[in-house]
């Protein structure tokens, strides 16, 4: 489970550093979770990386901060599904129409927040 929960992470990085380099692609890569499907294959993801941090939490770095987190993303991840695909466009449009900066901002925590559970699960 710990490799699992490396490998969102650092997939979660390098969409991170994307967003930061090219925010416009990193729009784009999340326009592929616009639809219904996509809707579903987000929250699986959630699911997966929130039962893995859980799972990985008591050989990590921050066993309580992980075990938090991993609860949060599966909680996210059940609800998910829940969202209207109007719901999502309407996101994605506010998103957009927020500019590059707060794109990029974003990325950044994203970057950060993944590095910081690479940190945390590689002991």
């Amino acid at each position: 489970m710990t490799f699992i929960a490396l490998m969102i992470s650092l997939f979660v990085a390098a969409v991170g550093a994307l967003g930061i380099a090219f925010p416009a692609k990193m729009l784009a890569f999340a326009r592929l979770f616009d639809s219904r499907s996509g809707i579903w294959a987000a929250a699986a993801l959630r699911v997966v990386f929130g039962v893995t941090l859980y799972q990985s939490a008591p050989t990590s770095h921050f066993p309580q901060t992980l075990a938090v987190l991993g609860v949060a993303i599966f909680s996210v991840g059940l609800l998910t599904p829940l969202f209207s695909l109007d719901f999502v466009h309407r996101l994605f449009v506010w998103w957009e129409q927020r500019g590059l900066l707060f794109m990029r901002i974003w990325a950044g925590v994203a970057l950060a927040l993944a590095l910081f559970l690479i940190s945390a699960i590689v002991t």
